[in-house]
């Protein structure tokens, strides 16, 4: 009896030791949340108060890793999300050429789509702009001096949605851009040193030089009350009209369990005060928007980007 009360034990404990980490509680480890941008934008500052909150939550460290490079491709701080584990412990912080587009630009890693959303969460003020002193001060003017003259070009990345819309816009204008040029930062010194005659960036960028620059137009569905003036792209062509977001994102395999988590913090942060002070501050929409409908709002925005690449064609 001794004998095998003392095996049953023996066994139980076993079988305990090998079960435990199996039903371990999500957070035991540090997380990471990455950013495939520099320090700084909107993003970037959302994401690490969503970290912070995170961290104070659940006890855990939490922190945001920027991994710029690429604008175009190859996202590096996608990659490190796409080759990571489903556990929910590295997330990615993405606008939506890196979840809904990477996987069609010949990015391996990133091939087939490997991304759900936890959540979108922001809307940028996008604007096209540029020097006070340009020759032009409407998207109307740049069109018809753009004819005869090269206009540079600054931009975040080709097959970013404000980009797209950007080179559409000029399309149907019936102006080309003389160049074009992809930049992990546009803001005030991308003008003053005339690395770009006009930038499609957002407004957070050149809040500091406002008074010497012009905000030709906002790509947003609504115009930016910090410059409510220039209108909106859909204003000037409805078929254009289309804004850029950034939400949370994690592989397909994470439980639900984990993404219910991730979502309670983010969704809290956002709504906070702290975090509506900065989308008064800069024109941006801060919110939070579930997972179902921003698998809705990624698919209208599939076939929003299909319509501007038949314009680009």
């Amino acid at each position: 009896m001794k004998t095998t009360s003392l095996l049953g034990g023996a066994l139980a404990l076993a079988i305990a030791t090998l079960a435990g980490p199996a039903f371990a509680e999500y957070p035991e480890k540090p997380v990471s949340f990455i950013v495939p941008w520099p320090p700084g934008d909107l993003e970037d500052v959302l994401t690490r108060m969503i970290a912070e909150d995170f961290q104070a939550e659940y006890g855990v460290a939490a922190a945001v890793v920027n991994k710029p490079g690429g604008g175009g491709g190859p996202f590096p701080g996608a990659v490190d999300v796409a080759t990571a584990d489903a556990d929910g412990y590295t997330i990615g912080s993405f606008v939506p050429a890196v979840p809904v587009i990477g996987h069609e630009i010949g990015i391996d890693e990133l091939t087939p789509e490997k991304f759900d959303p936890i959540g979108i969460f922001l809307t940028y003020p996008f604007v096209i702009a540029t020097s006070a002193d340009a020759p032009y001060s409407s998207m109307e003017e740049l069109a018809a001096y753009a004819k005869d003259h090269d206009v540079a070009l600054g931009h975040f990345g080709d097959v970013l949605t404000p980009t797209q819309v950007t080179k559409a816009y000029a399309a149907n204008a019936g102006f080309e851009w003389g160049s074009d040029a992809a930049f992990d930062a546009l803001d005030c010194n991308t003008l003053a040193s005339g690395d770009a005659d006009v930038i499609n960036t957002t407004l957070q960028l050149i809040l500091s030089c406002l008074d010497s620059v012009k905000v030709l137009v906002a790509v947003t569905d609504q115009r930016i009350s910090l410059v409510p003036d220039a209108p909106t792209i859909g204003e000037l062509d409805p078929t254009l009209d289309i804004a850029l977001w950034n939400g949370l994102f994690v592989l397909k395999d994470t439980p639900q369990d984990v993404r219910d988590k991730i979502a309670a913090v983010a969704a809290k942060t956002v709504m906070s005060e702290r975090a509506q002070k900065i989308a008064a501050e800069t024109g941006a929409l801060v919110y939070w928007m579930n997972a179902e409908d921003s698998v809705a709002r990624i698919a209208t925005d599939k076939e929003t980007v299909a319509r501007i690449g038949k314009i680009l064609e």
